[in-house]
């Protein structure tokens, strides 16, 4: 039987990316990722689905995560699901929890807080690729002075 195991999620941060770092010195950071739907019930009211996703992303992707991210954030996580178990050691019972291997991260937004949705205009639209242009550059450029 084949498998397959792809998750792409588009939602915002609720709150601000946890880093911290393994024992060997690997950056990994939790996105705690809300991602909202939109349906009409059986009445045909609109209806607001909320599901709170938690993403794991590991080594320079997770570093770049918590340099640029912050809750409110909007981004696109593509990965695979993970499951893991654990014992709690406060409680004694044997904890469970599914969550995104986050293999890609795509910024959504721009820095500062603008919009990346482009402007009715075709002028403001350009500015605005333009701008966000010029700050992917930047950050390709310090992350080829850092490595």
């Amino acid at each position: 039987m084949a498998a397959f195991n792809k998750v792409i999620l588009v939602g915002n941060l609720t709150r601000d990316p946890e880093l911290r770092y393994t024992p060997s010195g690997t950056a990994v950071a939790n996105l705690r990722l809300a991602v909202n739907r939109k349906f009409r019930d059986k009445a045909q009211q609109l209806k607001d689905e909320t599901c709170f996703i938690t993403a794991v992303v590991w080594s320079k992707q997770a570093e770049t995560c918590n340099q640029y991210l912050h809750k409110g954030s909007s981004l696109l996580v593509e990965g695979r699901l993970q499951s893991r178990t654990w014992d709690d050691t406060q409680t004694g019972q044997k904890r469970s929890v599914i969550e995104v291997l986050a293999e890609r991260v795509q910024f959504l937004g721009a820095p500062g807080g603008r919009s990346a949705a482009p402007a009715a205009s075709g002028v403001a639209a350009d500015a605005d690729a333009a701008a966000d242009t010029e700050w992917i550059e930047e950050s390709e450029e310090k992350h080829d002075e850092n490595q």
